[in-house]
């Protein structure tokens, strides 16, 4: 059975998802939305293919996909491409989210059992910008307006949760320590930022430059110990790991800024993307069990529910862009920013679950529309985007015509 090799099992998907989309049928489907639903169908839930019983390994690699999800995520977060307008109104826009989240949330004290409004609504206001960055990436659109606004949007959807939910799910510590001991941190990563970014021994980069093609891989061995180390520092804290492993990326993105660090990136993109980030989306797709949705009137009422509600939290802040963003775009961008972080929710749901601070329908709904906000939505902004910038071009195109007939 293909249980006992796992590898072969993510590395065989990793490979078939960017194939299946290339295949022109006229809608091309993301490369992580690909990994998931292949997850799903190899899975006990399905064709059975992999057993459903606790994989050690796997567990463990879905975590360092999971990690270099978030720790990618970081390393794109460019403040000097979206701070002022963009990030302000990133910022408003998540607010907007957290009210109207709490606002539905509200009404779910109506079901028995569920006394977790805070954790739900955490839930509901994530974007996995870890998801947006490569579909951004592979449309061409990370350096467009669109784009910046798109990942300012993921960047506060990201910080703002996993913030939030590290303070919320700390059970170490009192409340008061646990802010205590999240500023310390905050301010540790401050000075590392300070330190990468201002600080360059020429002996050092003597080294790094020496190691960089060398077998050593010295440069690519120091960030994935900053990564590791901070996020057992994060774990030492009493936050969740994710909090850590997102630092580094910031840390390691702000410091290799420019030409000089483009080709640690590039061999960070390989290991990364490459190779760890599968392992997390995969096996997300091979654990996701379906028949949990059909197990009560509940959980198969709350899923679609939950999928709205991304919607409404994430989506219709785009209300509050005004003319900052074309009206053909907004839709778009709505359903781009609704993409909820599956990792978060994951957690979420998991820590509600061991508190029993959760109903066990809304843990599975939460985690049912997590994973199908992510395999709609990617796919739904795509489309709208892609007619919104032809009917632009058919326009400019016209418009062009029109001044050469005038021309002539």
């Amino acid at each position: 059975m293909l249980e006992h090799h796992p590898i072969f099992v993510v590395m065989a998907i990793a490979v078939l998802a960017p194939l299946l989309a290339e295949i022109p049928i006229g809608l091309r489907l993301p490369v992580v939305v690909l990994e998931i639903a292949l997850g799903v169908v190899i899975g006990p839930h399905v064709l059975g293919l992999v057993a459903g019983r606790p994989n050690e390994f796997l567990d463990v690699m879905q975590r360092a996909g999971l990690g270099a999800v978030l720790f990618m995520a970081g390393m794109e977060i460019d403040f000097s491409r979206i701070r002022g307008q963009p990030l302000s109104l990133a910022l408003r826009g998540w607010l907007a989210s957290v009210a109207l989240a709490f606002a539905a949330v509200g009404l779910l004290h109506v079901i028995p059992g569920v006394d977790a409004p805070l954790m739900v609504t955490a839930a509901l206001t994530t974007t996995m910008l870890g998801a947006l960055i490569p579909l951004l990436r592979d449309q061409g659109l990370l350096d467009t307006p669109f784009g910046g606004m798109v990942l300012a949007a993921g960047t506060v959807g990201e910080i703002g949760p996993i913030v939030g939910v590290s303070l919320l799910m700390s059970t170490r510590y009192t409340t008061l320590h646990e802010f205590i001991y999240l500023l310390a941190f905050l301010a540790l990563v401050a000075v590392a930022v300070a330190i990468g970014m201002g600080v360059r021994p020429r002996w050092a980069l003597a080294l790094l430059s020496r190691t960089m093609h060398a077998s050593a891989q010295l440069p690519v061995r120091l960030v994935l110990f900053a990564v590791v180390g901070l996020s057992v520092l994060s774990v030492e804290l009493g936050f969740e790991s994710i909090l850590g492993s997102f630092a580094a990326g910031m840390i390691v993105g702000l410091a290799t800024r420019g030409e000089d660090g483009e080709s640690i990136r590039v061999k960070l993109d390989a290991v990364c993307f490459g190779f760890l980030s599968p392992f997390f989306f995969v096996a997300t797709g091979i654990a996701f069990d379906l028949g949990a949705l059909t197990h009560s009137v509940a959980t198969m009422l709350l899923t679609p529910a939950f999928l709205l509600l991304f919607l409404l939290a994430r989506g219709a802040p785009v209300l509050l862009y005004g003319d900052k963003l074309p009206k053909s775009e907004r839709l778009a961008f709505a359903f781009s920013t609704s993409v909820a972080s599956l990792g978060l929710v994951v957690a979420i749901t998991q820590i509600g679950l061991r508190a029993r601070a959760m109903n066990p329908d809304i843990a599975h709904a939460l985690i049912g529309a997590a994973v199908f906000s992510m395999l709609l939505y990617p796919t739904l902004g795509g489309v709208l985007l892609s007619k919104a910038v032809g009917r632009a071009a058919g326009v400019s195109t016209s418009d062009a015509k029109v001044g050469e007939s005038r021309g002539s």
